[in-house]
């Protein structure tokens, strides 16, 4: 196979870049392997702690160090039904183990919150620090030495980057993620968004639009639009350390629990005790990071990843930029519309074709690396193969070689557009972000004038009380890591929405992040460097005209430009808030970095002999003093 030379060409950018962060970090792992199964220096007592509770074939396998023991790390909570199935998945993978003649234990849990219930809600701005804690606890989990390989049980939105920081920091480690799968079709998305729309419009009642919610997400399983979940097991597919075509596979079903049992024994041939040691240090380079990217781009998945895998990939000592990923989404071909940037669910992306239809375009294309070391022997080509059962036992066969619904997902020769769903933006107002394959190409460019909010709800009450412009640029600010700790504003998507629909002219400008389900608003996000960081969005006036152009690449205020330099920074007008927790994330909040950076309140990969983090370049935006004492009052309540 040929790669095209764009593509090449990125990729060995980002090698170079991260050639010396990358030499730490694989010689960092290569002492944690050269050190051997740990389990076998633990003290008597360590290890009599360590299968204390185990039953007499486990304790008797632990105590001759000979077979391998595998750690769990699991997300399992029974509120959100993404991670409901996960409950007696433990016990299957230790009975797996044991006829394997190994072991398996529970290494560890780490929390799951789920953003669809948080939203609009005061814990969204826990949401992002979640993944952070999660790679914090899954570093816990795997503390004790006592493992040789571990499989992962996390699904949704922060819990998979976070699981994998936390893997990455035992890359010494073999590791193999275990979806539970998307639920059953429920209505259809694009019913449910027009019923919330007709709710922010004042003409539904809130019965109809909870049945219609309750109508959607309605059994376990992942939610079946394509948000960040979803798009956390395409992406974690094409980096090789997920089993082929496990992601959406219905909970509860025989393949599901056959591909569990796959992915046990996968983990516990692949540990330093046998001939195939494949740690996931070594198996996530910057070939998987752009391969991940790539499928990214092509699905028109989550923005969220646009933060998360600059995190995960510099957990790895890889320097990911944002520009990176603009210069792949001009090369890299939308070929998917799933909702939102389509009307399917992702259970008739998957019967179309999905992952094994898409990776095998893409890899014929000259677009994913192929020869990458996956979890399964034969690369990424074994990715376009599909799991079957027959006779009782899994199997696998080539997948469609036609797309069965082209309205879903569709051929590099008749893609839906010639480029990915993402843009990066830049001008006056700092660097962001646009997921374009959710916007009609009418609704890619706007100018319009600002009207400042430092609130979502904010917004709403100015469009009860109908002080709203006819058409206008939403401008919600000090909403970024620093402030608040970056939450997500789905809960504007219906109002603005619906404005759009009656035919005015909107769009979103933020320093917070939007829903993986967010679409068709233009929506400038992730606004780099944020206003509570002395960002440029500090400077804007309710009226002042903005230019935002998808297409083009530009995101600009059009004032003067000296009386935009002379214009005093206006700090935070809303106080900061300690209740439901926030106040234990204030740490978290003083510390964090940019979204560019990957927005971490933790440090994450090799670090310098001086002990600063690597990954934080020479500050491109300082802080002044003028910005400096805007932001002062706000980050003092903060700290």
């Amino acid at each position: 196979m040929t790669l095209h030379p764009r593509f090449h060409d990125i990729t060995e950018r980002i090698r170079e870049r991260s050639r010396d962060s990358r030499r730490a970090y694989l010689d960092g792992i290569e002492a944690m392997h050269a050190a051997g199964p740990l389990r076998g220096h633990l003290s008597c007592a360590n290890l009599a702690h360590g299968f204390a509770a185990c039953g007499p074939t486990d304790k008797s396998r632990l105590r001759g160090e000979a077979t391998p023991n595998l750690g769990i790390v699991t997300a399992y909570n029974d509120m959100l039904s993404a991670h409901h199935p996960y409950e007696n998945y433990p016990e299957l993978i230790r009975e797996t183990a044991r006829a394997l003649g190994a072991t398996a234990q529970v290494a560890g849990g780490v929390p799951a919150m789920c953003d669809g219930v948080t939203q609009g809600r005061a814990g969204m701005e826990l949401s992002l620090f979640s993944r952070d804690v999660i790679a914090q606890a899954t570093a816990i989990s795997l503390s004790h030495d006592m493992f040789d390989s571990a499989v992962y049980l996390g699904i949704c939105d922060k819990i998979v980057p976070g699981l994998l920081i936390g893997a990455l920091a035992f890359g010494h480690l073999p590791s193999v993620f275990v979806p539970g799968g998307p639920m059953p079709p429920g209505i259809p998305n694009k019913q449910k968004a027009e019923v919330r729309e007709r709710y922010a419009a004042g003409e539904a009642t809130r019965e109809e639009l909870l049945e219609a919610e309750a109508g959607s997400y309605h059994s376990p399983g992942t939610c079946t639009f394509y948000g960040t979940a979803n798009s956390n097991q395409v992406l974690l597919e094409a980096m090789g350390v997920q089993l082929p075509g496990s992601s959406f596979v219905n909970p509860g079903t025989p393949l599901r629990d056959a591909l569990t049992r796959a992915a046990v024994e996968r983990a516990l041939r692949i540990t330093a005790l046998g001939a195939d040691y494949r740690p996931i240090g070594r198996m996530i380079d910057e070939r998987a990071i752009v391969n991940a990217l790539v499928a990214l781009m092509a699905t028109g998945g989550s923005t969220n990843h646009t933060i998360h895998w600059i995190a995960v990939a510099r957990a790895a000592g890889i320097v990911l930029t944002w520009d990176d990923m603009d210069a792949l989404s001009q090369i890299v071909p939308l070929l998917a519309r799933v909702y939102p940037n389509g009307e399917a669910d992702v259970n008739r992306f998957a019967a179309a074709g999905g992952i094994a239809y898409l990776f095998r375009e893409l890899l014929d294309a000259g677009l994913m690396h192929e020869d990458i070391p996956t979890v399964v022997p034969g690369g990424m080509r074994a990715y376009c193969d599909e799991p079957r059962i027959a006779d009782g036992a899994l199997g696998y066969a080539p997948g469609v070689a036609t797309s069965a619904d082209e309205s879903v997902v569709r051929p590099v020769a008749a893609p839906f557009e010639a480029q990915g769903g993402l843009r990066l933006l830049r001008g006056n107002l700092g660097s962001a972000l646009i997921k374009l394959s959710a916007v009609k190409p009418e609704f890619r460019h706007i100018e319009a004038p600002a009207v400042v909010v430092d609130t979502p709800q904010a917004l709403n009450r100015l469009h009860k009380a109908g002080a709203l412009p006819h058409d206008f640029v939403a401008v919600v600010r000090y909403q970024g890591p620093r402030a608040n700790g970056m939450p997500e504003l789905h809960s504007l998507a219906p109002l603005l929405g619906m404005l759009q629909n009656r035919g005015h002219r909107v769009a979103l400008v933020t320093d917070g992040r939007l829903s993986g389900a967010s679409g068709k608003i233009p929506a400038a996000i992730h606004i780099t460097p944020e206003a509570a960081h002395g960002g440029p969005l500090a400077r804007l006036r309710d009226g002042d005209l903005i230019r935002l152009d998808g297409e083009g690449g530009t995101l600009e205020a059009l004032v003067d430009a000296a009386e935009w330099d002379a214009r005093p920074l206006q700090a935070n007008t809303t106080p900061p808030a300690w209740d439901i927790g926030r106040n234990l994330f204030a740490v978290n909040r003083e510390v964090v970095g940019r979204a560019d950076q990957g927005a971490l309140s933790i440090s994450c990969g090799p670090p310098q002999h001086d002990g600063a983090n690597w990954w934080e370049y020479d500050a491109e935006y300082e802080l002044g003093e003028s910005a400096e004492a805007a932001a002062a009052p706000h980050a003092s309540k903060d700290a």
